[in-house]
C-alpha cells in the first residue's frame, strides 16, 4: 500500500468537501428564498428582500397598492387569507423604535398589541418586531367579519436611514409560528 498516495487522496477529498460546504453556504446567502426552505420565493423591494412560503403569489403593482413596494398574498378562492407586504420609506422616523411606534399606531383600531422587541435583521443594526392580533372587517376580499388575524411587523432603518416596514397578516393558525419566524428571519436590507 502506498501511504503517500492514500494521504494525497484524503487531502483532495477533504478539500473537495470543504469547497462543497463553502459553495453551499454562498448559495443560501445569495437567495433569501432558498435560505428559508424548499418552495419559498423572495420579494425584492429595491432596498430590501423578504421570503414567503409556498402557496403565496406575488402581487403586481395594481394589486398591491401605491404605498406597497412589493407583496405576496395567500388566497382561498377570492378571499385573501394571508399577505406579506413591504413598504419602503414607511414613516418619517430617526430610529427603528420610533418607526415601530408608527407601525403600532397604524394597525387596526381594536387590535391587541403584543409589544415590540429589538431583533437582528441582516443589513441593519436597528430593527424591531411588533406582534399583534386583530379581527377581520370582512371588507375588500378579506376573511369574513370577526375572523381572528395574526399580525407581525418588522420595522427598521435601511442604509439610507429611512424606515422600512415588512407587514405579515394572516388568518390565525393559517401559518405555523415556524413559518412566520422564517419570514421574519429572511428579511434582509440590501440598500
Amino acid at each position: 500500500m502506498d501511504v503517500k498516495r492514500v494521504l494525497r487522496s484524503l487531502k483532495a477529498a477533504g478539500a473537495g468537501a470543504l469547497a462543497a460546504v463553502l459553495l453551499a453556504g454562498c448559495g443560501s446567502e445569495g437567495g433569501a428564498g432558498a435560505a428559508a426552505g424548499e418552495g419559498w420565493k423572495s420579494l425584492d423591494a429595491q432596498r430590501l428582500t423578504v421570503s414567503y412560503p409556498p402557496g403565496f403569489t406575488e402581487l403586481g403593482a395594481a394589486e398591491r397598492g401605491s404605498r406597497t413596494a412589493a407583496a405576496a398574498a395567500l388566497t382561498d378562492g377570492a378571499t385573501t387569507v394571508g399577505k406579506v407586504g413591504v413598504q419602503i420609506n414607511f414613516a418619517t422616523a430617526t430610529s427603528a423604535e420610533t418607526a415601530a411606534i408608527g407601525a403600532e399606531a397604524s394597525v387596526q383600531l381594536g387590535s391587541t398589541l403584543g409589544g415590540q422587541k429589538k431583533i437582528d435583521v441582516r443589513g441593519t443594526d436597528d430593527a424591531r418586531r411588533v406582534d399583534y392580533e386583530f379581527t377581520s372587517t370582512g371588507q375588500q376580499n378579506t376573511p369574513p367579519k370577526g375572523t381572528r388575524m395574526t399580525g407581525v411587523d418588522i420595522v427598521g432603518m435601511d442604509k439610507k436611514d429611512e424606515a422600512f416596514l415588512v407587514r405579515i397578516n394572516v388568518v390565525k393558525g393559517k401559518l405555523s409560528e415556524s413559518d412566520i419566524d422564517k419570514i421574519v428571519e429572511s428579511v434582509r436590507v440590501t440598500g
